[in-house]
């Protein structure tokens, strides 16, 4: 017997026109400004560490994807309460990182490369686990991808060197974060 549902079609159809829609125009529809004001400095980061425009493109565009399939998928209830559970724990681990983060700005020399690429790779191995079942092998490699990249040791290294040329991008990303922390987004 044939299985079909209207909204399971509607689903794929949602997450496959948005993730061909990753720019930023469409971003700004579904991204606050203060989200979006980060992803504009993680792109200039990414693109200056790597030297590399393509690249640092690519990354912010799998970063955007991913946050819109997840959404997507949220708005769909398609998580079981296992699932649930491990979003939870995504969300206070991104949130432990975001803390950690702005802490390291903040006060000068406590910045830990281990500390941060760990929190880091705990986030991407908890939101693999969370859509193991929901997205395609492509999409779990935007997210290894994505977080493989922003949790190099190196990159993170140059971007909290006080008198390095990320500094203006690092006050402008964990003000964002600030901001996102207070509102109670993140």
């Amino acid at each position: 017997m044939e299985s079909f549902s209207s909204k399971d079609m509607a689903m794929q159809a949602q997450k496959k026109i948005l993730s061909h829609m990753a720019n930023k125009s469409v971003v700004h529809m579904f991204i606050d400004d203060t989200s979006s004001e980060i992803l504009d400095e993680l792109y200039r980061v990414s693109k200056e560490y790597s030297g590399n425009r393509s690249e640092a493109q690519k990354v912010v565009k799998d970063l955007i994807k991913i946050a819109v399939k997840i959404g997507v998928l949220f708005r769909h209830n398609r998580f079981n309460p296992e699932e649930l559970s491990l979003a939870q724990d995504f969300k206070k681990k991104l949130h432990q990182g975001a803390m950690t983060a702005i802490s390291f700005y903040e006060v000068e020399f406590t910045f830990d490369k281990t500390v941060m690429s760990e929190i880091l790779t705990g986030c991407r191995d908890l939101l693999l686990k969370l859509v193991d079942s929901h997205l395609t092998p492509k999409s779990h490699g935007r997210i290894k991808h994505v977080f493989n990249h922003y949790s190099d040791p190196e990159l993170l290294t140059k971007l909290y060197n006080p008198d390095g040329p990320f500094k203006p991008n690092l006050t402008k990303i964990c003000t964002g974060l600030n901001r996102l922390l207070e509102e109670g987004t993140l």
